[in-house]
């Protein structure tokens, strides 16, 4: 530590050194290079290597091995799905009962990540040093449980009687869905950056491991109970070489010299202490768990207690401003940017509380002024609490605009029946949509970024209103950034849009994408039909029914409309026998009956559509004034 740069609490206190074997000649020695680390690297480099190739082989084949990701262990709690990473998982789980953490020391990618980090800043001069917390200790733990055990729990509240607890398993070993459960590369490399560096800048090495693992949560506590540790003999003489050149903050020597052992559950058993010791008194054996030993800190935590609390109260809420804004943050990578907002927190307030104050080389404040490293730490600190706190002024909105929108509560089907949906919306429903409108386009507006989720959402609120063609704009937009389902789902819409509109060919086009991105959407397959027919092309039209008909067998609508296209071309047989088939697969409800009633009128199907209406006023005679009759007809 520079002089003058001392703590206003460490002022008339000796420093603390680690003991160091005195040489014949007095001076210190050096310490050993780990020659386990080679080892350890070589393992950390295949590991990627057989990621990459993991990755290569489904885009090359289209299927592969599901991912081997402890995340994907919660589908199998809450689908049944048993895959590759639920295996994975357990058999960690199991292994670290047994050798203590050496999956996450030899086999994470997010350590590699991280031990990368830590070798750089070495390389430049800069010894990460440990940020050590005794509340934001508990933050893996509390990720885990609940990512794996909160949904459970919350299913065994939930579910009917009939149901088990877990659902009947099935195999998902194999996917054609590789990447359905990760983020987009333009989120991934990001997170990988802020939890696998970032964290190692400001909390010390394995600084996301310590503080925001969940599967470490779950490791640490198995950890405990596991026989196989660092253990010590007779010849060790607390030299400290052993503490030195961890790379997981244990303090080994300390450690070692209490217990016999060392009980530190962030030990990953990358056995550098081992390797380093010139006595060669450390050796991994088999012997009594940490959980047989009373234990206690080893060394001195970083905060006081109104200071832990003040950071635990900062994590949180970083943690809910930013976890899922824009739909883009997936909650691991909110964790690391939350904890980095605590660290921020803390040392700004120390900025402004302590005479003197450093970081890494750098004297941030001396003699109760800042340096000019201080104003530029206060400035980045500054800066990133800002944008989180904008993070959560924009989540805020987008958070309340979605929850408008979900209590929106008239039908898609009904809402879609004609060119103007306003008739059917209730006051509550306009309510909503105004609230809904108002905060979504507010998020919009202020927002660093496209949200490609809200953008459908904002969408339908606009046509219910009435904006067609801003509801159109944004489901182009949406379906611009989007992939999958979600595109799929937003081009539908879009089409179905344009068809009510009378723009019969546009509507085609949309759908057709859509079902490019999803051929088993049946919805778009009814819509695209519906498309063809108004055009006059009824043979695609009957051809685009019976695929729909062939996927899902007794869907209402495409089984009513292929007994209209029968009867209108004179097929009376056909049309008699499939409108029976219609019947049974149409429910009775009087608003489902007078939905396919406007939309076989809309394509001209006038006979089957007046049964379908006349089966909805005899259930509900309110809804007689709700006819109405399409603008366009059919060619």
């Amino acid at each position: 530590m520079k002089p003058g740069c001392e703590g206003k609490e460490n002022k008339g206190k000796k420093r603390a050194e680690l003991p160091v074997i005195a040489s014949t000649g007095g001076a210190k020695p050096e310490i050993a290079k780990s020659r386990m680390g080679r080892w350890r690297a070589g393992a950390l480099i295949a590991l990627h290597v057989l990621m990459a190739a993991h990755i290569a082989q489904w885009l090359w084949t289209g299927s592969t091995v599901s991912p081997i990701e402890p995340s994907e262990t919660m589908w199998t709690l809450q689908q049944g799905a048993v895959n590759a990473g639920a295996i994975f998982f357990a058999l960690a789980i199991i292994a670290t009962l047994v050798l203590g953490r050496f999956v996450c020391g030899w086999a994470c990618h997010v350590v590699a990540l991280q031990d990368l980090c830590a070798w750089m800043l070495k390389k430049i001069g800069l010894t990460p040093r440990p940020f050590r917390s005794r509340l934001l200790i508990f933050i893996p733990l509390i990720a885990a449980l609940y990512m794996f055990v909160w949904p459970t729990v919350l299913r065994a509240i939930t579910k009917p009687e009939n149901e088990p607890l877990i659902p009947p398993f099935s195999n998902h070993l194999i996917t054609t869905e590789f990447w359905a459960t990760f983020p987009p590369i333009e989120v991934a490399i990001p997170f990988l950056f802020i939890c696998g560096f970032i964290t190692v800048y400001f909390l010390g090495s394995k600084g996301f491991c310590t503080y925001g693992c969940p599967y470490g949560g779950f490791f640490a506590v198995a950890d405990k109970f596991a026989p196989g540790r660092i253990r010590v003999t007779d010849a060790c003489n607390e030299c400290g070489h052993c503490t030195a050149t961890c790379t997981s903050n244990v303090i080994v020597h300390s450690e070692v010299k209490k217990y016999g052992m060392v009980v530190d559950p962030g030990c990953m058993k990358c056995m550098d202490c081992v390797s380093v010791c010139p006595n060669d008194a450390l050796y991994f054996g088999f012997g009594k768990p940490s959980v047989a030993v009373n234990t206690e800190p080893s060394a001195k935590y970083s905060l006081t207690w109104p200071e832990e609390i003040f950071a635990a109260a900062a994590f949180v809420a970083a943690y809910f401003a930013v976890w899922n804004v824009y739909q883009l943050v997936p909650m691991l990578m909110a964790i690391g940017i939350a904890i980095i907002t605590a660290f921020l927190a803390v040392k700004a307030l120390h900025l402004f509380r302590r005479e003197s104050l450093v970081f890494y080389r750098w004297s941030l404040r001396s003699k109760g002024s800042l340096t000019f490293a201080g104003y530029a730490f206060l400035a980045f600190a500054a800066a990133w609490i800002g944008l989180n706190a904008h993070s959560g002024w924009v989540r805020y909105h987008e958070s309340a605009g979605t929850r408008a929108f979900e209590n929106i509560r008239v039908p898609d089907e009904l809402a879609l029946l004609q060119s103007n949906p306003q008739p059917w919306l209730s006051l509550v429903d306009q309510g909503n949509i105004a609230e809904g409108r108002r905060h979504l386009q507010r998020a919009a507006e202020i927002g660093l970024f496209t949200n490609a989720d809200a953008m459908p959402k904002l969408a339908w609120m606009e046509y219910l209103v009435g904006n067609t063609d801003r509801a159109l704009e944004l489901l182009s937009a949406a379906a611009d950034r989007q992939s999958g389902q979600q595109r799929a789902l937003s081009l539908y819409y879009r089409g179905a849009i344009l068809n009510r509109s009378g723009r019969f060919d546009e509507g085609l086009r949309s759908h057709e994408a859509a079902l490019a991105e999803r051929p088993d959407l049946s919805i778009a397959l009814e819509d695209k039909g519906e498309s063809l027919w108004m055009l006059g092309r009824r043979g695609e039209a009957v051809a685009a029914w019976q695929e729909a008909i062939r996927q899902r067998p007794n869907l209402p609508i495409a089984g009513n409309f292929l007994a209209g296209a029968a009867a209108s071309s004179g097929n009376v047989e056909l049309a008699t026998e499939l409108s029976q088939m219609a019947d049974q697969a149409t429910p009775r409800d009087p608003l489902f009956q007078f939905m396919l009633g406007q939309r076989l009128q809309n394509v001209g199907m006038a006979d089957l559509a007046e049964r379908r209406f006349e089966a909805a006023f005899a259930a509900d005679p309110t809804l007689r004034g709700r006819r109405s009759f399409p603008a366009v007809q059919p060619k």
